[in-house]
């Protein structure tokens, strides 16, 4: 095998059934074919097979393995897709006034620690076009109000389509998406929030936590649905506090949290290891 041969990633669901495993890997070896990685699981409960299959090709067209794994994914009622390995997601965020995560970002991007291109970030106020120009990163000013919401949103929808985004990041984005948008969004939106939920909710969850006296606190991120915050769950995190702590204490050790938090599903994402397992995701490491 090549150092250079292309490397793609497999993922698929079905009901589970005999033969799966077996089939796919006669697809790949019948083109010459080489599996790096692959992992699968299959859901008792819910009688779904989950697959992902990370692997490279020498002299086959990708284009021919596609048209032969169709054959496939229709005689075993499959959903599937092949992304290229090395190809970079292309990631719009939406921000409001907590830079924390879009930061977080930014840097895991120009670092190299996120195969990804941040092709835009939007916002509903001016305070990071700062920090995002620096980045060399395109800045869209939408504001919003009720009145506006719909217009606002459909701009946001229209940029995501002419820059061709695989994933739009809520990165503290203080707005609620309207159901239309979910349903656009469905499967490549991401939203962070804090763990306190539905404990704590407003504008000021430290503040109440603090008051309550928590001891624990974290971080949910989730794919974004129509129904708030009750989203597919992909990565999760918590950290200890105690009583000592200041409000200020708690509000740096949750931002810390989201950030990582996010980050994480982020990269899974982009990396192809989730996959939707109803209101459930199947996330391979």
């Amino acid at each position: 095998m090549s150092p250079t041969s292309p490397d793609y990633i497999l993922t698929l669901s079905c009901p589970d059934r005999i033969g799966i495993v077996h089939r796919i890997s006669g697809l790949l070896l019948n083109h010459q074919g080489n599996i790096l990685d692959a992992q699968q699981f299959g859901d008792e409960e819910t009688g779904r097979f989950f697959l992902r299959v990370h692997f490279t090709l020498t002299d086959a067209s990708i284009d021919v393995v596609k048209s032969d794994m169709a054959e496939i994914a229709d005689a075993f009622d499959m959903t599937w897709q092949i992304h290229g390995a090395q190809s970079k997601a292309r990631l719009m965020i939406l921000v409001s006034k907590q830079g924390h995560c879009l930061n977080d970002l930014l840097f895991r991007v120009h670092s190299g620690q996120l195969n990804a291109e941040i092709v835009a970030v939007v916002s509903n106020h001016r305070d990071f076009e700062g920090l995002v120009n620096s980045h060399g990163v395109p800045f869209h000013y939408l504001p919003v109000t009720a009145d506006t919401k719909a217009q606002q949103e459909s701009a946001i929808l229209e940029l995501i389509e002419s820059l061709n985004v695989d994933l739009v990041i809520l990165a503290r984005y203080m707005q609620i998406l309207s159901p239309q948008l979910c349903q656009a969004l469905s499967g490549r939106a991401i939203n962070i929030h804090h763990s306190f939920l539905p404990s704590f909710k407003g504008a000021k969850p430290y503040y109440q936590a603090h008051t309550r006296g928590v001891k624990l606190i974290g971080a949910t991120a989730h794919y974004v649905t129509p129904d708030l915050d009750e989203g597919p769950i992909i990565e999760q995190d918590i950290e200890r506090v105690d009583h000592a702590m200041s409000v200020q204490d708690l509000t740096r050790v949750g931002s810390d949290v989201e950030s990582l938090v996010l980050a994480r599903a982020v990269k899974a994402h982009i990396e192809q290891r989730i996959l939707l397992n109803g209101s459930r995701t199947v996330v391979f490491r």
